[in-house]
């Protein structure tokens, strides 16, 4: 069992609610099969509830309610599975092209019994056209500019890029700012997520995109 000290727990209930036990097991199976199949390193334990899991569970304060959200290059469900606990009433879909990964997220989708999750094992790019949502997710994928083609593209014209990145962010918007146009990126900006319950809040790269 993977100990949360007394500020997480906190911050967990607050942002899990009635779904806290769920999202108990999911840690459970990032501590367990997680590190043996290599998506989540030994070293991680102590700190997956504050650096992994509750660091991306606060993007869903971002998300309109009943929203159909990508998530590319999902790994260990981070932050997918997070996000579709957190919020049942969102609707999931993980795009992640390596197959022990795919096998792992849907061993755990079912043990957890996530209705709201879809998996689709695919780049993202190869993922175009066949995904329908109004967000895309992304947290450890690549530098915006290399991954705002991958992940705007799965909007089909309309919707928003949420990225969950570090103190980069500014840098790695003024970099990428031209192919971000080039993809109908209309408004970026760096938002602050989970400030009232986070120690450390998580940075947040958000671009609004539409047809042009």
């Amino acid at each position: 069992m993977v100990e949360l000290t007394a500020q997480e727990a906190e911050a967990a209930q607050r942002i899990f609610g009635d779904q806290l036990d769920l999202a108990k097991r999911y840690v459970e199976h990032l501590a367990t099969s997680g590190i043996e199949r290599g998506l989540i390193g030994p070293r991680e334990v102590p700190r997956l509830w504050s650096r992994h899991v509750l660091n991306c569970a606060v993007v869903a304060e971002l998300i309109d309610e009943g929203a159909k959200v990508a998530d590319v290059g999902s790994g260990a469900g981070l932050p997918g599975l997070c996000l579709a606990i957190a919020r049942p009433d969102l609707y999931l879909t993980l795009i992640e092209p390596l197959e022990r990964r795919v096998t792992w997220l849907e061993e755990v989708v079912m043990d957890l019994g996530l209705s709201n999750v879809e998996i689709i094992r695919s780049r993202a790019e190869a993922a175009i056209g066949k995904v329908e949502c109004s967000v895309v997710t992304a947290r450890a994928v690549s530098a915006l500019k290399t991954l705002a083609p991958l992940t705007i593209p799965l909007l089909g014209g309309q919707g928003e890029l949420l990225a969950i990145k570090g103190r980069s962010a500014e840098e790695e918007i003024a970099t990428a700012g031209k192919t971000l146009r080039n993809l109908g990126g209309y408004e970026t900006s760096v938002v602050i997520a989970g400030q009232d319950v986070l120690e450390e809040p998580t940075t947040v790269v958000r671009v609004k995109v539409k047809r042009r």
